[in-house]
């Protein structure tokens, strides 16, 4: 029973961390798709700011790295709950979309007391 609620902890843990970093995502790409056109409404030269174009170029490519060994993470984490005897603990969604598609109704539902895909 211990093992089951430390496993919950960490899944919602999980869960919260990969908001999180999509959440990141996403501020970093609105703020990206703004700065042109700041610019442009602003009547700035396209040379000055071209290191904070680059800057957050980098910031979004960074973040998604973070993401991808976040997914790492969640995929290991499901391995080692196997290992343990587990099996029963959702660590998220069931229905998994195919590698590099996105899933067709984001977000969460209960079951057997645990969140996974609406």
């Amino acid at each position: 029973m211990k093992r089951r609620i430390m496993a919950n902890q960490v899944a919602e843990q999980l869960f919260e961390t990969e908001a999180a970093i999509d959440g990141a995502l996403g501020k970093i790409a609105r703020l990206a798709g703004l700065l042109p056109h700041a610019r442009m409404e602003s009547n700035i030269s396209a040379v000055v700011g071209q290191s904070a174009f680059e800057s957050i170029a980098r910031s979004l490519t960074a973040l998604t790295e973070a993401r991808r060994e976040i997914v790492d993470t969640h995929h290991r984490l499901v391995e080692m709950q196997n290992a343990i005897g587990l099996r029963n603990v959702s660590f998220g969604d069931t229905q998994k979309p195919p590698e590099g598609e996105t899933p067709s109704q984001p977000g969460f539902t209960v079951l057997e007391g645990r969140r996974r895909g609406r």
